[in-house]
């Protein structure tokens, strides 16, 4: 049963409102349009190429680092 519920955790989408200025919608409007894609999808792209090249970067993992070294010192502190 784990798998299953791991499978369906795994697939389920999420909807959230982003905000842009007029000009950027209208650029990612005429960018789907161009593309023959759906301006879902040519935002969903955009997102996920983004946190490739951020994967790639090793300041930006040496930044996550730290993130992580510092939340688990808070949680451990919760933790007591």
């Amino acid at each position: 049963m784990r798998v299953a519920v791991r499978w369906y955790l795994d697939t389920i989408s999420r909807n959230f409102t982003v905000r842009l200025p007029d000009d950027v919608a209208k650029d990612a409007e005429a960018l789907a349009r161009a593309e023959g894609k759906s301006l879902n999808e040519t935002v969903k792209s955009a997102l996920m190429e983004a946190v490739e090249r951020r994967r790639a970067d090793p300041e930006f993992k040496k930044r996550l680092r730290r993130i992580i070294d510092e939340d688990r010192e808070l949680l451990e502190r919760l933790a007591r």
